[in-house]
C-alpha cells in the first residue's frame, strides 16, 4: 500500500543544542518534501544557533561550534524554510513532542509567519511505539532490514524516518489495533489524516503537552496542581494562573495557545457581564398626574423691606438750650428721700 497524498508531506528532522524547547536552538534542519506524484525535494540547512553547542550534544550529532561558525542564524533562514515547507503536512520521528514545537519556537522568535492550523501531523515514533515499542535505529532495522549509515545526521535520520513510515504502512495493512477503551480499529493506512489521528492520541493542544484536549474537545491542563482541569475552569478559579504561565519558562507556542484560550474566555466573561447588566430592571420614572392639584410656591420678594426700619437720627440737629423745666426735672430725679 502506498501513501495517498492530497498535498505534499514534509518529513523533517532537527539537530539542536539540547532538548529544552524554550532555551535550546537548531543547528541543522533537513526536509524531504514528498509530493502526491511521488517526487521528492530535499533541502538541508546548517544554522548558527547564536549560543555555544554543548559538548554532550556535539558528541551525539557530530556538529561542533567550528562547523557552524560561518553559517547564518535562523532569523536569516526562517522565511526560506517556511517557504520550502509551504502548505505541506508534517511528519517526523518524535516530531509532535520535539521537532514541531522546537521549529515553531524558532519561527516565533524570528517573526516568521508560519501556521500549524489545518495541517496534519504524522509522528512516526508514535506508530512505532504503539505498535512495536522500539527506537529509530531498531525501527529502521526492524521495518527496513537496514542499518542507518551516518546516524544522527539530519538527512540520514530524516530519510530513515520516511522509509520506516512507508514500511509501516506495508506491514500493518489490515492489522487490527485495540485502544485502552477496548475499541478495535485498523489505524495504520495510507492516508495522512488517519495517521494524524493515530499518532496524536494524547490530543495535545500545544505539542509540548502542557495542555491537552479531553473527550469533549475542551482544553485541559496536563501538568502540576491543576492537571486534568479545564483551562477555563482554572481561569475562573485562579485568574492569576494565566499571568504565571505567560511569564514562566514555557514554550512560546504553548503561550500562544494559552493566549487564544484566554482571549476566548475573556470574551465570554465580557458577554456575560453585558447580558447580566441588560437583564437588570431599570428604576421606573413616575409619570406626572394631570389631576393632582398644583402646589403654590411662594418666593420671597426681596424688593420689599423685611424688617421695620431703624429710627432715623439727624446728625446735624442743634442742641436745645437748658431751661427751667429741664432743671426742675433733674432736681426731681436726683432728689434725696
Amino acid at each position: 500500500m502506498k501513501l495517498n497524498l492530497k498535498r505534499p508531506l514534509a518529513f523533517f528532522d532537527l539537530e539542536t543544542t539540547g532538548t529544552n524547547i524554550g532555551a535550546d536552538r537548531i543547528v541543522e534542519i533537513s526536509v524531504i518534501k514528498l509530493h502526491p506524484d511521488g517526487s521528492e525535494e530535499v533541502t538541508t540547512w546548517r544554522v548558527h544557533p547564536g549560543i555555544p553547542i554543548p559538548l554532550e550534544s556535539s558528541l551525539v550529532h557530530g556538529i561542533y561550534d567550528e562547523h557552524i561558525a560561518n553559517e547564518p542564524q535562523f532569523k536569516a533562514l526562517g522565511q526560506a524554510i517556511a517557504d520550502f515547507i509551504g502548505e505541506s503536512d508534517l511528519a517526523g520521528y518524535n516530531s509532535n513532542k520535539f521537532d514541531i514545537p522546537m521549529l515553531m519556537e524558532e519561527f516565533l522568535r524570528a517573526g516568521v509567519q508560519f501556521t500549524l492550523d489545518g495541517r496534519h501531523f504524522v509522528d512516526v515514533q508514535n506508530i512505532f511505539h504503539q505498535m512495536e515499542q522500539r527506537t529509530l535505529k531498531a525501527a529502521y532495522q526492524f521495518y527496513c532490514d537496514k542499518k542507518i549509515e551516518n546516524a544522527h545526521s539530519a538527512e540520514a535520520d530524516t530519510r530513515a524516518t520516511m522509509e520506516v513510515l512507508l514500511a509501516q504502512i506495508e506491514r500493518y495493512e489490515n492489522m487490527q489495533w485495540e485502544d485502552k477503551k477496548g475499541n478495535i480499529s485498523i489505524p495504520v493506512v495510507g492516508d495522512v489524516e488517519a495517521l494524524h489521528k493515530f499518532t496524536n492520541l494524547s490530543k495535545p493542544v500545544d505539542f509540548a503537552g502542557r495542555m491537552v484536549y479531553n473527550d469533549e474537545g475542551e482544553e485541559t491542563i496536563n501538568f502540576g496542581k491543576h492537571k486534568g482541569k479545564r483551562v477555563e475552569d482554572v481561569l475562573n478559579a485562579e485568574p492569576s494562573y494565566y499571568s504565571w504561565m505567560m511569564q514562566g519558562d514555557f514554550p512560546l507556542y504553548t503561550k500562544r495557545k494559552l493566549e487564544e484560550i484566554y482571549t476566548r474566555w475573556n470574551g465570554k466573561k465580557a458577554a456575560e457581564r453585558q447580558a447580566k447588566a441588560a437583564a437588570q430592571p431599570k428604576p421606573a420614572t413616575p409619570a406626572p398626574n394631570a389631576d393632582a392639584p398644583k402646589r403654590e410656591v411662594h418666593k420671597p420678594d426681596h424688593t420689599k423691606t423685611q424688617y421695620p426700619p431703624k429710627p432715623f437720627k439727624k446728625k446735624d440737629e442743634p442742641a436745645q438750650p437748658v431751661n427751667e423745666d429741664m432743671l426742675a426735672q433733674l432736681a426731681l430725679k436726683f432728689k434725696k428721700g
